[in-house]
């Protein structure tokens, strides 16, 4: 008995096999990309930085939408420089100037931009992560210097008291404000001044991405079989 093979059957089936390893390479790649960045945001969370700065890492397969051989699997943060501040543990120092403001809570979150609408005008205009600069075109608080020998500086306003956010405001005097603050208003720290700042290794993005690279291999094999 005779078997006859066309050239075209091969074709066929070579093509068949190997649209089932891009698949099998695919999903293997799609699967160990999605545990690493599960992985890094728990690393994240475990190191104490908190849900939404590990939610910042994110996942994509390429090439998008169809099977691959040479699928690759690529995960980034939104926040890189962040991420690798923690990674490596770096000594930060102020740019201009002997100190880090270090804002408290008095001083919000965040305030006007240099030439962006004045405190008390129609509009907010552009705002950008309080600065001692932006809190007092904030609130039209002048910011007092303290200097502590041997401990942390401090910046201060005088005649303030605190809003319903638990920022730093002018004191208006009356009303309930009147019976906490005296009739003075009190003094509030808004910012700690300090000449660095040094952040600790915190996070093992490297270890855990070659674990990943692992993890790939063996589930590739794991399809395999």
């Amino acid at each position: 008995m005779r078997h006859q093979l066309e050239f075209t059957d091969v074709v066929g089936l070579l093509r068949g096999e190997e649209e089932e390893i891009a698949k099998t390479v695919t999903e293997a790649m799609g699967e160990a990309t999605q545990l690493l960045k599960v992985d890094l945001r728990d690393d994240v969370e475990a190191a104490g930085l908190g849900h939404r700065l590990g939610m910042a890492w994110r996942s994509n397969v390429y090439p998008q939408g169809r099977n691959s051989i040479d699928a690759a699997g690529y995960v980034w943060t939104k926040v890189p420089k962040i991420i690798d501040a923690f990674d490596r543990g770096v000594t930060i120092r102020s740019k201009e100037g002997r100190w880090l403001a270090i804002p408290t809570d008095a001083a919000g979150k965040r305030a006007p931009i240099a030439g962006a609408a004045p405190a008390f005008g129609s509009g907010p205009g552009k705002t950008a992560r309080v600065t001692p600069g932006g809190f007092e075109r904030r609130t039209g608080l002048k910011l007092r210097f303290i200097y502590r020998p041997g401990k942390p500086s401090l910046l201060v306003v005088d005649a303030a008291q605190r809003d319903r956010l638990g920022r730093a405001a002018p004191y208006l005097g009356r009303g309930r404000g009147a019976k906490l603050y005296g009739p003075k208003g009190m003094t509030i720290v808004v910012f700690i001044l300090v000449p660095q700042i040094t952040v600790r290794k915190r996070l093992k993005v490297e270890a855990l991405a070659e674990a990943g690279a692992d993890r790939f291999t063996a589930l590739l094999g794991r399809r395999w079989r």
